[in-house]
């Protein structure tokens, strides 16, 4: 391997490990904040976000931008290794490397045919990440002047030099613990699990009742239909923030309905992070127009809460062909096609009361009026309910 080649092979790993390392970043950040738009998404057909949060961002779980950013510090050590190493070892390493790219250019194919084929969506970073893993692809094969079937004897000779080194076993060992500790620890997609509910202090339950009645009341065109307590939740199927609610509420909720009997009223009002069915945003869920269909239809069939539970659960699979497919399989609809554009409509409405409302973000929620923008702990919404139906009383 020539000094200039293991110039440029480190040009490329550096220039892949800074764009996966962005990937994951941004990935974290739509994890933990499903309103967080990054400087990739520009439009519909340029997201990385929609790129991240399709079946394809995902391994077992695993972002795949965080497997990328494994493979590139993989590589570097490779290429540094090689630097610092005997003539043999730097020169083995483009053959380890140019085995490595091999395996990374099918990986990359695959990604890129799912990007651009099956979503029509371009992702900056992952272009990026994709031209690194080819001229790695191109510049290795070049540098590899020994016929591969030597491979695994260098490959041997090298293991050996590698056990009698202190240092190059240390840096294995911190590799590979870093690798799994940060596959282990990366949020996944999809909802956590509701945590346990700890009971309110004296002082948290005061606090809570005390914003609730000093907090101004937005009016709303929603019928209570005879409930002292109404709730109106802005929502989108694919907002990880909306699920988790959705899941840390639902036994709060059910608790009331058999306590106190339609004193207690939800109103789901849609607002997807999609322009398709919602015209007042830009950062797009792929399949969240479909999946606010879905629901809306699996309702007709009074299967609207078993489409809920699998939207929530399955927001990690979620396409627009998916939420489709769910739809007749759990929502038991026929007529998705025919009735799509009509219920779109309807969705936009939502939309366009939650614009007047100045939703901002998913969930929202407004109790008797008083606006929450985002979803609170489990305890104090239950507390919320408790001080509306004692203040109706009064």
């Amino acid at each position: 391997m020539t000094r200039r080649s293991r110039a440029w092979l480190l040009v490329f790993c550096l220039l892949g490990l800074a764009a996966s390392t962005a990937a994951a970043y941004v990935h974290y950040h739509v994890l933990r904040d499903p309103t967080y738009t990054s400087a990739c998404d520009i439009n519909a057909a340029v997201s990385c976000t929609q790129v991240y949060m399709s079946r394809f961002g995902t391994f077992a779980g695993v972002p795949v931008a965080l497997f990328g950013v494994i493979w590139f510090v993989a590589a570097l050590l490779l290429v540094v290794g090689a630097q610092s190493g005997p003539a043999a070892a730097r020169d083995n390493a483009a053959g380890y490397l140019f085995v490595l790219s091999t395996i990374g250019l099918a990986i990359v194919l695959y990604l890129g045919y799912a990007s651009f084929v099956v979503l029509k969506t371009v992702c900056i970073l992952c272009l990026t990440t994709y031209a690194a893993v080819i001229a790695l692809f191109l510049i290795s094969g070049a540098a590899t002047t020994y016929p591969m079937t030597t491979l695994p004897r260098r490959a041997a000779q090298d293991v050996r030099r590698w056990s009698g080194s202190p240092l190059a076993i240390a840096v294995t060992i911190v590799f590979l613990g870093a690798a799994a500790s940060a596959v282990a620890f990366f949020p996944r997609e999809g909802p956590p699990p509701p945590p346990a509910a700890e009971p309110l202090t004296a002082a948290q339950q005061s606090e809570i009742e005390r914003f609730m009645a000093t907090a101004p009341r937005v009016p709303l065109i929603i019928p209570a239909d005879g409930a002292k307590v109404l709730i109106v939740k802005f929502n989108d199927y694919q907002c990880p923030a909306c699920a988790q609610s959705y899941l840390a509420y639902k036994s709060i909720l059910a608790k009331y309905d058999a306590e106190h009997p339609g004193a207690v009223r939800v109103v789901m009002k849609d607002f997807p992070w999609n322009p398709a069915c919602n015209p007042n945003i830009t950062l797009l869920h792929q399949a969240a127009c479909e999946a606010a269909v879905a629901v809306r239809l699996a309702k007709t069939h009074n299967r609207g809460e078993a489409m809920e539970d699998w939207l929530y659960t399955h927001q990690q699979s979620l396409t627009p062909a998916v939420a489709k497919q769910a739809a007749r399989d759990i929502g038991q609809v026929t007529d998705f096609d025919a009735k799509y554009s009509s219920v779109v409509e309807l969705i936009k409405g939502d939309a366009a009361l939650g614009k007047q409302l100045g939703v901002k973000s998913t969930p929202t929620f407004f109790i008797n009026g008083v606006k929450f923008d985002s979803a609170i702990q489990p305890q104090y919404f239950d507390q919320a309910i408790a001080y509306e139906l004692r203040r109706a009383t009064q």
